[in-house]
């Protein structure tokens, strides 16, 4: 499809890119989309700075939090939840803040709102809308919503926060996800189907080079995986399928990049299972050292796991980015991934929490030299046709124009999902 867009000019139309923090490592993707807008002018409203030599970008506008205003009236109730059953804050109203004090928001968003006047607010993450929910009211400014994975269950059994869910649904203009089961998730969850649209993660491959993968003469096998260090990467489940591969392939390496809460519980898992000399924890990695690693590796690994909280992935980024260097991979029927992994043409999904169907599927790919060459290049001719940078940019700005009112320049990517 031809680029029909423009740089963005003065007269462009406004979008504010709403964030808790401006940004987390782990969100490349989302620096993606708010640097790469071509139609519209970007500003960036956060509750903290974080990594900007690694995201820069201007305007980054840091909303300041404002102190609660002191309750009035029914001091002994008050005195009751914060000396004597120690529940404070309480879990009901027990004074008023005063009239002039009504309309309280803990940060200065409806003033920067009103300031800046942009066309539409885009806030990054579910919990996030629900918390800017009566500010982004009170400022009466059209905003959208996009889900990423944890946010569909993060707070979900708070609560309350069911029903303020729903409440940012019946505001929101439109409420995109980055993978169809997180679009089904959210219908689920009570999101009006009409009202849903796919966001994929857009993927720059002009920085990605292809590589045809083949069968390392020395029986060296390089698997690679990159990810945050949490139970949801299946990583666990890794170490006990290499236990059941070392014997038939005793020089298998598995590198895994990444930081995370789970490393020294990891390190534990390798040292246990006597990986030692098969395991290469390489902490967080740039692009370019991460790519590097990419050229040298033979196979992707992500076999995601659903947590006990539900805690599903969209389409993992990483996997997308590994995919289109020439990396078959091999991971799970979870989440968002089959809908980037087509089992039997450039990769293998197994099931969740399988170690020995795991093993099974890397012993057949590392068995078979035609079968690996086969699934590299396939793998990096899907990526590029579905997931392509500047295709997903035009489907996000097309979001922006529906939800402003004004006509789309595309077609809609959303594929049907039912009524509700």
């Amino acid at each position: 499809m031809a680029n029909s867009y423009k740089l963005a000019t003065k007269d462009s139309p406004v979008v504010c890119s709403l964030c808790g923090t401006y940004l987390k490592q782990e969100m490349q993707s989302i620096y993606r989309q708010i640097n790469g807008l071509r139609d519209h002018r970007n500003i960036v409203f956060a509750e903290q700075l974080a990594n900007l030599e690694m995201f820069p970008f201007e305007p980054v506008v840091v909303m300041q939090k404002r102190s609660r205003p002191r309750l009035r009236g029914n001091f002994l109730l008050r005195f009751w939840y914060k000396h004597i059953v120690k529940k404070w804050p309480p879990p009901r109203p027990v004074g008023s803040v005063g009239r002039e004090n009504e309309y309280y928001h803990p940060y200065d968003l409806v003033d920067l709102l009103r300031k800046n006047k942009p066309d539409l607010v885009h806030c990054y993450y579910g919990h996030k809308a629900v918390k800017y929910l009566k500010m982004l009211k009170d400022a009466g400014v059209p905003f959208v919503i996009s889900f990423h994975g944890v946010d569909v269950v993060k707070f979900i059994h708070r609560e309350g926060y069911r029903e303020e869910l729903s409440a940012a649904f019946k505001e929101a203009r439109l409420v995109m996800a980055r993978s169809v089961s997180l679009l089904e998730r959210l219908k689920e969850l009570g999101c009006p189907a009409d009202k849903l649209r796919l966001n994929r993660t857009p993927i720059p491959l002009s920085n990605i080079t292809y590589k045809k993968r083949v069968a390392p003469e020395d029986g060296r096998w390089r698997m690679v995986q990159a990810c945050r260090l949490i139970s949801k990467k299946g990583i666990f489940t890794i170490l006990e399928a290499l236990v059941l591969l070392i014997d038939r392939w005793p020089h298998l390496e598995y590198a895994l990049a990444g930081v995370g809460p789970d490393k020294e519980e990891i390190e534990r898992a390798v040292e246990r299972h006597g990986l030692q000399k098969h395991v290469n924890m390489l902490g967080w990695l740039s692009q370019d050292d991460l790519q590097d690693v990419y050229s040298k590796s033979h196979i992707f690994l992500h076999p995601s796991e659903l947590t006990s909280e539900n805690d599903q992935e969209g389409v993992p980024n990483s996997m997308l980015e590994a995919m289109a260097a020439g990396l078959p991979v091999v991971a799970t029927y979870h989440g968002g991934i089959p809908e980037a992994v087509a089992s039997g043409e450039d990769g293998l999904l197994v099931p969740e929490r399988s170690p020995a169907e795991l093993a099974e599927a890397l012993d057949e790919i590392m068995s078979d030299r035609d079968r690996l060459e086969k699934f590299s290049a396939k793998a990096a001719e899907s990526v590029r046709e579905r997931f392509e940078f500047e295709g997903q940019i035009r489907n996000l700005e097309d979001i922006y124009r529906e939800a402003m009112g004004l006509e789309r320049l595309g077609v809609d990517m959303t594929p049907a999902i039912g009524g509700g």
